[in-house]
């Protein structure tokens, strides 16, 4: 026990030394009646399994948060998920967002995009500008990002088929303005796993796009330091009707895959893996949702460490942007979103979440509004400002139930990770359906309870309203966003230097053939104009198409 007092006496001055040389806000942490704060509670006389499982911030395991700062030092950074229309229509609403306190773009790309079709296509008709921007070419990205100076804003991207391809867009888009690529900072999703999962927005069979992403990963490690490769992505796990637990086990080993992948190519695992970012879901179970991310930092610290051997700390280190859970958001009575987002948020940051997206009541109608987004992001600085939870680091920890839920999803999570591992690993499991069965009998599970009544959602099955008329605004994406779309990507191909742009493409097909990086072939064809469809469809006619096979 003397043993144990001494490590803890010395891991809490390592703790307070870091503190005493980081950065702290200029702001008073005390409570509203004029209490002070301390910076971190922990017990005096720590139990025999404290240090193991709980530490000190910025410390291995990381239970407690992996920077000892925390929201002393710095605030989450508030994103508003955002992309309709046309991208001039975005670029002013980006304007809109930055003007009004958010400190971080996340983009929303339309369907055709996310699936790699330019708006003429025939799969892309009355979807162009719907579910979020469309950009089919660089020109587009340009516009995307006019007056934003792409050096001095963090961007996160949504999209995961294409993602190499858009990344290349973008980083042509930073060439032009000047700015160099190791100043670049944001967030590629780039999580094709979770497609096959969960999201079903694939383009190439695993093993094609796993290649794509180890490609990006090693091109932007020697190229784009500050950028995040992956964000390894329970959100769309959970939205397809996941547990809690399910979300951080299936997030977790999708994660632990790209790190073999990596590793595989000849990449240093302490090369690329403090990179990797991760997001996740943030439900409406407020403490099973805290214990979720607790768990997860411990979960990956404990194996980059011990099974991957990563050497540096920030390999160990997960760090996640949470977005809200918009399964949990009602079409009745809409307004109770705003709580049940607030909710949400706050469990994401007691949760010690690097980046926060907070949805808008109206998202179950449509794209939201401009008063909707701004409500959701004043839901972020009220949490910030007004609550006092960013005031103590882990305020949570040491509550007996918080941590025997971390530790019951921490032992869920390894119960799943024996089984993907016995099935050959997540490619095999996918392959197999086993990700999509267990998904979908959470699901069924889940609605049983909810048509029973066993589980009350607000507004559904309880406390309704017979006469219901909902009186919100709704966004309303005109048809001439598809026709203006159509024309301007018309007017591009007439623009362009037409033979250079298939000699890119053609460099683009070898590439895919040789094995050789793909990313400088793309982003030369980028520069020269080729649009996203074009770049697919080569690409398709040597890597193919992927088709799931059906389950019942």
């Amino acid at each position: 026990m003397e043993n144990q007092l001494n490590l803890f006496e010395e891991q809490k001055k390592k703790w307070q030394k870091e503190v005493s040389e980081s950065s702290i806000r200029h702001y008073n942490f005390d409570t509203v009646s004029g209490k002070p704060n301390e910076l971190l509670y922990y017990p005096e006389a720590p139990d025999e399994g404290y240090l193991e499982k709980l530490g000190f911030p910025s410390q291995y395991p990381y239970t407690r948060g992996v920077h000892a700062n925390m929201y002393r030092g710095k605030l989450w950074t508030m994103r508003q998920f955002s992309g309709f229309g046309t991208p001039r229509e975005t670029n002013e609403r980006y304007h809109f967002l930055l003007k009004s306190g958010q400190t971080g773009l996340s983009v929303a790309y339309d369907m055709p995009t996310l699936m790699g079709y330019d708006p003429n296509h025939a799969f892309s008709l009355g979807e162009a500008g719907k579910c979020g921007v469309s950009v089919p070419s660089l020109r587009d990205m340009e516009i995307l990002f006019d007056g934003i100076d792409l050096g001095k804003i963090s961007v996160s991207q949504t999209i995961n088929g294409p993602a190499v391809i858009l990344l290349a867009f973008y980083i042509a888009v930073a060439e032009k303005q000047g700015v160099p690529l190791i100043k670049l900072q944001g967030t590629l999703q780039n999580d094709i796993l979770k497609e096959f999962i969960a999201q079903k927005e694939w383009i190439f069979p695993p093993e094609p796009h796993m290649r794509l992403i180890t490609d990006m990963m090693k091109f932007c490690t020697e190229n784009i330091p500050k950028y995040n490769t992956i964000s390894i992505s329970g959100y769309h796990i959970r939205e397809a009707g996941s547990t809690a637990g399910q979300e951080l086990a299936f997030t977790l080993a999708d994660g632990f895959t790209y790190v073999e992948y990596g590793m595989k190519a000849g990449m240093d695992v302490d090369d690329f893996a403090p990179r990797l970012s991760f997001f996740f879901n943030s439900h409406l179970d407020f403490f099973e949702e805290i214990a979720k991310y607790r768990a997860a930092r411990r979960i990956w610290a404990r194996h980059m460490k011990e099974k991957y051997g990563a050497k540096n700390p920030r390999s160990w280190k997960l760090r996640f942007h949470t977005q809200t859970a918009g399964c949990t958001l009602t079409a009745q009575q809409p307004e109770n979103n705003i709580a049940r987002t607030a909710f949400q948020a706050m469990a994401a940051v007691l949760g010690g979440t690097q980046s926060l997206h907070t949805n808008s009541m109206d998202e179950t109608w449509a794209l939201p509004t401009e008063k909707a987004v701004e409500i959701a992001l004043r839901t972020q600085q009220l949490i910030a400002y007004e609550t006092g939870v960013a005031n103590v680091i882990d305020p949570m920890g040491g509550s007996w139930y918080v941590e025997s839920l971390t530790d019951q999803l921490e032992e869920e999570a390894e119960t799943y990770f024996s089984r993907i591992e016995n099935m050959g690993g997540v490619v095999p499991a996918i392959e197999a359906g086993f990700f999509q069965r267990e998904i979908a009998r959470a699901a069924s599970e889940y609605q049983r309870k909810v048509d029973d009544k066993n589980r009350i959602v607000v507004g559904v099955n309880e406390f309704t309203h017979t006469d219901e008329k909902i009186e919100i605004p709704i966004l309303e994406i005109s048809k001439k966003v598809e026709e203006n779309q159509i024309k301007h990507l018309q007017e591009l191909r007439k623009q362009r230097e037409n033979s250079v742009v298939e000699k890119a493409l053609l460099k683009v097909k070898k590439t895919c053939e040789t094995g050789d990086n793909i990313m400088p072939p793309l982003i030369h064809a980028a520069r020269v104009y080729a649009t996203l469809g074009e770049i697919v469809d080569t690409m398709k006619s040597v890597f193919g198409e992927w088709q799931e096979t059906t389950l019942f």
